[in-house]
């Protein structure tokens, strides 16, 4: 698979000198939306195109007002550790700060736990996936 800057906005907005990022973050899902970003990190994310091996997408119905207030929506894909190679799911992977990754902590529902997980291209990173079917090594 042929790797693409995505970019979350027209404009990303780019981080302080004395920020640095020093985790990756993959997102299959709403964490990629511009307005979900500014609520979160409160700036716009630039990433590449990646996928998570593994698993597959599932519908969750989201309970936290808050959520679906910054989100826009009432239903997330959530991602589902199932150990077969020809499930994949498609998304973007973030360089975040250590603090960006505790907000992403916070705007995450209960549902979902932050794995870390190898990415298609090999990268490691960490992806909020279904709590109740995650790897064993996680």
């Amino acid at each position: 698979m042929e790797s693409s800057t995505y970019v979350a906005a027209n404009k990303p907005v780019p981080m302080a000198v004395n920020e640095v990022h020093t985790e990756l973050l993959f997102s299959y899902g709403t964490l990629q939306l511009e307005a979900v970003q500014m609520a979160t990190f409160g700036r716009q994310l630039v990433g590449t195109s990646d996928a998570l091996p593994a698993f597959e997408l599932v519908l969750l119905k989201i309970e936290d007002q808050t959520v679906v207030a910054i989100s826009g929506k009432a239903h997330h894909t959530m991602a589902k550790f199932t150990g077969r190679a020809s499930d994949v799911v498609p998304g973007a992977v973030f360089a975040v700060t250590r603090d960006e990754i505790q907000n992403a902590d916070k705007y995450e529902v209960a549902a979902v736990k932050r794995v870390a997980v190898v990415l298609q291209s090999g990268v490691r990173a960490w992806a909020y996936v279904d709590a109740r079917y995650t790897p064993s090594d996680s």
